[in-house]
């Protein structure tokens, strides 16, 4: 629906484009892909439930996004960089590194911190996040 401005609202409405009903439907597939990295996570990667078993991924997640600059291409190239960090680590480990693995395992927080502390001010979120669509 392009950039989520009030008045990109208001031209999709008047193009008649249902502006509640597209987010809905992307509320709805947002929380489905959510829903399916959850089982992904439970069922296949660890193979078990464990109390804080994502380990702050989510606010790992959500620095992909912000340094992203909220464009899905950034997104997803930060999203590369962060796993790198996250596979890296493990990678170290596996070759016995000396470094400690307390430090090995703080590599993706530390990278997360780094980054976000480089954008901080510069990014912005969408201008109608959280606000609620009235029809005029």
């Amino acid at each position: 629906m392009g950039p989520a401005h009030p008045r990109s609202r208001r031209a999709s409405d008047t193009l008649g484009v249902n502006v509640f009903l597209t987010r809905y439907v992307n509320v709805f597939l947002g929380g489905g892909i959510a829903g399916l990295g959850g089982a992904y996570l439970v069922l296949s990667s660890v193979a078990r439930f464990d109390e804080l078993m994502t380990a702050g991924k989510g606010y790992i997640g959500l620095a992909a996004m912000i340094f992203g600059k909220w464009n899905p291409v950034g997104a997803l190239a930060s999203s590369l960089m962060f796993g790198f960090a996250d596979s890296l680590q493990t990678r170290l480990a596996i070759l016995a590194v000396p470094i400690p693995s307390q430090f090995l395992l703080m590599a993706p927080y530390l990278l997360t911190m780094i980054v976000l502390a480089g954008v901080v001010g510069t990014s912005r979120g969408p201008a109608a996040s959280g606000q609620p669509y009235e029809k005029e």
